[in-house]
């Protein structure tokens, strides 16, 4: 019997099609005429998101000094948040917020506390704590709701910072023993802060 010739290898290929493919063209390099437009496009880049976080540490540090915000200044500020968040500063956020903004807000709860002595140091806790929990903690996570899908949630940060940079610094444990019945606020604030400042507990936003 006699036997048919068979294509080498490659002419099978060539018939049926090749299976090569084409070379990846890479982009030139930018000639040097187009580095003074890139370093001034990154620089306007860095001075946007310098003046987003700018506008974010002004409005939080006067929610802490008792201020309000402006009318349209949330939506200015929301806006802010989503540009930093795409930027080289997002996965930054939480962390500057807990460890900078937030600390340096509570330190001025913290200092109004301290200048009351007595029994007198519990009934300013229990006012400021209605505040903080009124007041500038819905303002807080209006300002940052943008944040979102983190591990822990803006009000679960600053309900844990109150805790361990106001409550437990103020010591108010042997006032609370002195007094047969403790402020409602008081009750509520150890409440909350039992069952909400604790990850993967209370409500998520």
């Amino acid at each position: 019997m006699t036997r048919g010739f068979a294509p080498s290898v490659p002419t099978a290929f060539h018939e049926m099609g090749s299976f090569r493919r084409p070379r990846p063209r890479f982009m030139s390099s930018p000639v040097l005429s187009d580095l003074p437009r890139f370093q001034a496009t990154r620089q306007a880049l860095q001075l946007s998101s310098s003046s987003a976080w700018n506008s974010v540490q002004t409005a939080v540090i006067n929610v802490f000094k008792g201020g309000g915000l402006q009318s349209n200044e949330l939506y200015a500020l929301n806006e802010n948040i989503r540009r930093l968040l795409k930027s080289e500063l997002g996965s930054f956020i939480t962390d500057y917020f807990q460890n900078q903004l937030l600390a340096k807000g509570l330190l001025f709860v913290e200092e109004k506390i301290k200048l009351c002595e007595g029994e007198n140091r519990i009934e300013v806790l229990a006012e400021v704590w209605d505040h903080f929990f009124t007041e500038t903690l819905p303002t807080l996570q209006a300002i940052f709701y943008p944040v979102q899908g983190q591990e822990l949630t803006i009000r679960q940060i600053s309900l844990l910072g109150f805790r361990d940079l106001v409550l437990l610094k103020v010591k108010p444990g042997d006032l609370l023993l002195a007094r047969s019945q403790p402020p409602s606020s008081i009750v509520q604030m150890l409440l909350v802060l039992q069952r909400d400042a604790t990850p993967g507990s209370g409500p998520r936003w």
